[in-house]
């Protein structure tokens, strides 16, 4: 097995940095490895129209290291009141990557989503015309549904019938977590692509809920049973260009995170691109790495690959447990903090 390995540098194509301190302490790590990342928009308040997204965009650029060539691809917050002519102005102007949907109340600062998905229908319409990307946070939220079930269920009653309404618009269901989930992106590929978070390829929900709670794994969508994350593991490793690399690494506030109401969200950055080298070293699967990280993620987007590269290296460290905020935030938690990883990058 191979103990080192280059590859271009990747993108981050579902990314949460926050805004001001958090934004300073968290935005390092990425920049540190990823040539791009799509940036959420479900600030408070969120980024809704192009105006609010250059000026977002300005304090991303100016949180980053000096000397970064790190480039943040901002997304526009869908609601019920959305103009589509705001979308595209934003979008050819270079301002707007993507649509980001939320359905209201599906997870954190969604209260603002989408709570009918007729009114949305123009902004689609307009995006399927110009070649816009539209970003879904897969999950029907009705609480009469079970929390383990609201991925197959937003893909029976939303996602059919929107791509054969839409069959012209270029769809990202983020953070596939599900059998179901995988299934879709594969059988609706090259319209529908699925990124995929580092932790649903590596945890299940009994190492969240089966040896006592441990509420710094709980993120939405929740993670799931090991049959949903070991398909998750094949299709990531598969080398089908329809499946992407996406951290969804969203850092919360200790305080926040271990609260008697924990929020959803697992700061991940630090350690992503190990813990993805890890998981296709165990799936004997490192020549596909490059593809997953680096390649399929921008032909979805119908963007360049980076030039640049990275290397990495099956060598030991350790990772760190929280990273120290300035201000009233004071630390968060990171995932996998404490634990031996075993792959390192060594170069870029």
């Amino acid at each position: 097995m191979a103990e080192r390995i280059t590859i271009r540098k990747p993108d981050d194509w579902h990314l949460h940095v926050r805004d001001g301190a958090m934004l300073k302490a968290v935005l390092p790590f990425t920049a540190a490895h990823f040539g791009r990342a799509i940036i959420m928009p479900n600030l408070v308040p969120p980024v809704l129209k192009a105006k609010d997204a250059a000026l977002y965009r300005e304090r991303v650029m100016a949180a980053l290291p000096e000397g970064s060539k790190f480039k943040p691809l901002m997304t526009c917050y869908l609601t019920d009141a959305t103009d589509p002519d705001d979308v595209e102005s934003g979008f050819r102007d270079g301002v707007f990557t993507a649509v980001k949907m939320y359905p209201a109340h599906a997870t954190t600062n969604s209260a603002h989503g989408v709570t009918d998905f007729q009114r949305i229908r123009r902004v689609l319409a307009r995006m399927e015309k110009i070649g816009m990307t539209f970003l879904i946070h897969g999950e029907e939220a009705d609480p009469e549904i079970d929390i383990f079930d609201r991925e197959a269920i937003f893909i029976e009653r939303r996602l059919i019938p929107m791509i054969r309404d839409f069959p012209g618009l270029r769809i990202v269901l983020e953070h596939v977590t599900s059998r179901e989930g995988v299934d879709f992106v594969r059988a609706h590929g090259p319209q529908v692509g699925g990124s995929i978070t580092p932790y649903h390829l590596m945890l299940t929900r009994t190492d969240w809920l089966g040896y006592g709670l441990r509420p710094y794994m709980y993120c939405m969508p929740v993670i799931k049973r090991r049959e949903d994350r070991d398909a998750l593991r094949k299709a990531a490793t598969s080398g089908e260009s329809n499946f992407f690399l996406g951290t969804d690494s969203a850092p919360h506030p200790v305080t926040k995170k271990l609260n008697v109401v924990g929020a959803a969200g697992i700061f991940n950055s630090p350690v992503a691109i190990e813990s993805y080298a890890q998981v296709f070293a165990e799936e004997n699967a490192l020549d596909r790495l490059e593809a997953f990280a680096s390649l399929n993620g921008p032909k979805h987007y119908r963007l360049p690959a980076n030039t640049e590269t990275i290397t990495l290296e099956r060598t030991s460290w350790t990772a760190p447990e929280e990273l120290k905020i300035d201000g009233p935030e004071e630390r968060a938690l990171i995932h996998r903090g404490g634990e031996r990883i075993e792959w390192k990058v060594v170069a870029h």
